[in-house]
């Protein structure tokens, strides 16, 4: 059976590349808002810190009507902090868009995304973002990206598209300027396939993400991959990976995105993305099915922390002065209420009462839950971080990132002395317009405070 009024689509680039901006523009013209209505702008950001430093931290959905066809479109962050949430989200849908910087060109994060949609065989619609730049650079661009990935011949024909998410327009042939993103809309309904799947069978629905709610509690995200579900409905919840006996609960109240609201709905089926409370101890990958099939479904697995810091109750001359929440058991119920729906993050109690190990996938995913947790009245000691070592085969090996630098020529050399006392390995130096790129490989210890100090 397949479902040609549904697409479910996500987002994915590197960070900066617009893909929050280029959804605003979706939703203007999908007809989410009124004629006079007012807008803001990323209006998918929706966290304060989001909206401060112009990043994606949390993957969102929202979805727009083209013609006949319902279609969810999944916001994606482009940190590698925050990679935990892209690579359960590609579960959710059936192709991308992969958004390239039309200056930028393809960088390590637009790699590490287009390369987890690749193993899923995912349809990839490559969209070059940002043509209306001055220094924009088309033509050597367009042969970077799928140049060094193990991609299919399909998927090598993959089409291109020419876009300005600020203007809304998009264009199959870069010297012919768009009016409106028409061109996108009926490129995703042509190439990325309808859902398919059993809408008579045994309900499957795999979580792919948590909400969280005080008034009831976890909610469910996820698509249904067979059969149909309803509200007040008694299904069991399995898990695939932990081999627990299936756990029996029931379906309270059920939703649809719509724009970006949720609407209730009294049933949804096959193909559908919703969003569902009732069931107590949900989590990321588990699945939902019917009491008469309990069959899990198998779900990614998301990469490990590769940095720990350990949070402490503040024992300060200063302490009680800045929060209202400074015992150790306030921050331990805060701690472990964060691992609710932030897959990527480990915590364990510490060797004393008052202290706790937390480690997540790098120093930016870690200063996002302490200004969170800041923001929300918590007050706390935090240790320098330290990065986490992991044995192969044998071997102590620690987690290694690769660094890429846009600097203006005259301080190249600057950097690279820097880098090479920080135990950087040099890999590629390329001159791009009055700019020199240089990207090095180096071991996460040594880059902590290298940001500021660059």
């Amino acid at each position: 059976m397949t479902r040609n009024d549904l697409r479910n689509i996500a987002i994915i680039a590197h960070v900066d590349h617009g893909k929050t901006t280029l959804v605003d523009e979706m939703l203007k013209q999908g007809g989410i808002y009124r004629e006079n209505q007012e807008t803001v702008t990323r209006v998918m950001d929706s966290g304060d810190l989001e909206r401060e430093r112009g990043i994606t931290i949390l993957a969102k959905n929202t979805a727009v009507h083209y013609k006949d066809t319902k279609i969810n479109i999944i916001d994606t962050p482009g940190h590698a902090d925050f990679g935990g949430e892209v690579e359960r989200i590609l579960k959710m849908v059936n192709g991308v868009i992969l958004l390239v910087d039309a200056a930028e060109g393809p960088m390590p994060q637009t790699r590490f995304v287009l390369q987890r949609a690749l193993e899923l065989n995912h349809r990839v619609i490559i969209v070059f973002n940002k043509i209306d730049k001055p220094d924009a650079r088309i033509g050597e661009i367009e042969d970077e990206i799928l140049i060094d990935l193990d991609a299919s011949d399909e998927q090598l024909d993959s089409p291109m598209l020419y876009c300005s998410g600020r203007a809304g327009t998009a264009t199959e042939d870069p010297d012919v300027p768009g009016t409106d993103l028409v061109p996108l809309f009926e490129k995703i309904l042509d190439y990325i396939p309808a859902p398919e799947g059993d809408e008579e069978g045994e309900l499957q629905l795999l979580v792919s993400s948590i909400d969280y709610n005080d008034y009831v509690g976890r909610i469910g995200i996820g698509r249904i991959e067979r059969g149909s579900i309803r509200a007040n409905q008694d299904a069991y919840i399995c898990n695939y990976h932990s081999g627990a006996a299936p756990k029996r609960t029931k379906i309270v109240s059920l939703y649809q995105i719509d724009g970006l609201v949720r609407v209730p709905v009294e049933s949804a089926k096959m193909g559908d993305i919703v969003c569902f409370s009732g069931a107590e101890n949900i989590t990321i990958g588990d699945t939902i099915t019917s009491l008469t099939a309990p069959e899990p479904l198998e779900f990614v697995k998301v990469s490990e922390p590769t940095m720990e810091m350990t949070f402490a109750v503040n024992n300060s001359p200063f302490a009680g002065k800045e929060g209202k929440f400074v015992t150790s058991r306030q921050l331990r119920d805060r701690l472990y209420k964060e691992l609710l729906k932030d897959v990527s993050l480990r915590v364990e109690d510490g060797e004393t009462t008052e202290e706790f190990k937390v480690a997540g996938r790098g120093e930016m995913h870690l200063s996002i839950l302490i200004e969170t947790m800041r923001r929300e009245g918590y007050e706390m000691m935090c240790s320098n971080p330290r990065v986490l070592f992991k044995e192969i085969d044998g071997e102590l090996c620690e987690p290694m990132e690769r660094v890429t630098l846009d600097v203006p020529s005259e301080f190249v050399g600057a950097v690279v002395e820097k880098l090479g006392q920080r135990k950087g390995d040099l890999l590629e130096m390329n001159p791009i317009g009055t700019r020199m790129r240089v990207e090095y490989s180096s071991p996460s210890r040594c880059l902590f405070g290298y940001r500021s100090e660059f």
